[in-house]
């Protein structure tokens, strides 16, 4: 067997290796803080992994869901060039963010009911544009949610994603209280530029 053959064939087993590997990587992903990139799409953004009231296996399944979806709508020629926000919680999908006809936002919720697992889409896509001055206050709106919660000393563990449309805050996650989803609500209003708060915090056992 000459060199060359020989380093093909390292290079096979070392790519079906790396293969059999990613189910773990994305587990290890899910149970680390990196996690925090598949559940909420930034290192703070999303999800706490550890306080997190959801089964591991749960959590992991619903960030499969969301990677899922995410790629869906990337493939997808009618899709593939909006900004889609994805959020999973125990199979429960949100989608958020602004594209340019009702087709598109019919298009990107029946992709997300085609996906295995998905129980439930909560579709929280309008029709328009977004001006860099809307960007940038919605960015502070929800850097604002996210300090107010972590200044609370009952929600600052909890697993509450914010995210900020023309000032149109959404609220998702699990929390273990009832209290809890209220005073997430109550704080989320009381940042100034809200104009709406749409809460899809889910209470465990309810």
């Amino acid at each position: 067997m000459s060199y060359f053959n020989l380093l093909i064939g390292k290079s096979k087993v070392y790519f079906k290796t790396f293969t059999m590997l990613i189910p773990l990587i994305i587990t290890c992903f899910v149970l680390s803080g990196c996690g925090w990139v598949l559940l909420g799409g930034g290192a703070y953004g999303g999800y706490k992994v550890a306080t997190d009231p959801r089964s591991t296996g749960t959590q992991i399944d619903d960030a499969l869901i969301t990677t899922k979806v995410k790629t869906r709508l990337i493939e997808d020629p009618i899709t593939k060039a909006r900004k889609i926000d994805v959020d999973t919680v125990n199979g429960v999908v949100t989608l958020t963010g602004l594209v340019d006809s009702e087709e598109e936002i019919h298009r990107a919720v029946a992709i997300a009911q085609s996906v295995p697992g998905v129980k439930k889409v909560v579709n929280n896509l309008r029709v328009g544009k977004r001006g860099i001055k809307s960007y940038l206050t919605d960015k502070e709106i929800t850097a604002k949610v996210k300090a107010k919660f972590i200044a609370d000393p009952e929600l600052k563990a909890l697993s509450i994603d914010v995210d900020t449309l023309r000032g149109v805050v959404t609220l998702t996650g699990v929390v273990t209280k009832e209290e809890h989803r209220r005073r997430a609500v109550d704080l989320a209003k009381s940042v100034e530029g809200v104009k709406e708060v749409i809460v899809n915090i889910q209470v465990k056992g309810q």
